[in-house]
């Protein structure tokens, strides 16, 4: 029987062996009618993103950065960035081709004055708030594991109104190694008190996606603001990871 048009495949349940859950969602990427996220039956906790997965933010930081290294007579390539668009900002500038000679911290200054002042602005993306409600009324604990920093990521969440849906907000501040290495994933499942086996991930980014796989935890994305299986086949962009053996980029050297 032919699915509808907008159906995406989302989840594999955890009753009834080789069945999808699908998901049906409108075509106002803004709104969350339609969208009916189901969570696996061994699922225990929900690990969310924050930029670009929770909140709409990718522009407003692409064009923060951008104007930030304009200062300094440097143009930011938007290949580029959205290929890299999971790591902390520390991280993006050391891997940022013409950009290891320049003040790193006055243009993360910069560009935080940027986003801090437009903060109230943070529009949410539906579907994964959606997600969020289905995860927190089944009693599921849910929190944040972003590689930004924490004086941006707090404002986010709260300008959002989303602070008391989080039992953690783990930040690049609080681990050694940001994504696409495991670290934020497994610090966020460790606060929780949950096994990252038993944790479902959703970030939007490719070095995300990575790094919670490495956290052996079960992930979906976030694909024009609508959530799909980061291994469904549907290439929608550079943030979409294949499954199988051999997908894992290596890790940029810091």
């Amino acid at each position: 029987m032919a699915e509808p048009p907008g159906t995406l495949h989302v989840l594999r349940l955890g009753h009834g062996a080789g069945m999808n859950q699908t998901l049906n969602h409108s075509t106002d990427p803004n709104s969350a009618d339609g969208c009916t996220p189901t969570i696996p039956a061994d699922i225990e906790a929900v690990i969310f993103d924050f930029d670009g997965t929770l909140a709409d933010t990718t522009t407003s930081h692409e064009q923060a950065l951008r104007a930030s290294l304009r200062l300094h007579s440097l143009d930011l390539d938007p290949t580029w960035y959205r290929r890299h668009v999971g790591l902390s900002i520390h991280d993006l500038l050391a891997a940022l081709p013409g950009a290891q000679h320049l003040p790193h911290d006055e243009i993360i200054q910069q560009s935080r004055t940027h986003l801090l002042a437009s903060v109230h602005d943070l529009a949410p993306i539906a579907c994964v708030v959606a997600l969020l409600h289905t995860a927190r009324r089944a009693g599921l604990p849910c929190a944040i594991a972003s590689g930004a920093s924490r004086l941006l990521v707090d404002p986010g969440i709260d300008a959002l109104g989303l602070g008391h849906e989080f039992t953690a907000v783990v930040t690049r501040e609080d681990v050694a190694h940001g994504k696409p290495a495991p670290d934020l994933y497994l610090a966020a499942a460790r606060r929780l008190g949950v096994p990252p086996q038993r944790c479902l991930a959703v970030d939007d980014a490719y070095d995300g996606l990575t790094s919670a796989r490495a956290a052996s935890m079960h992930v979906l994305t976030v694909v024009n603001r609508h959530l799909a299986a980061a291994g469904d086949g549907r290439r929608c962009g550079p943030e979409v990871l294949p499954d199988g053996p051999g997908v894992n980029r290596a890790p940029i050297r810091r």
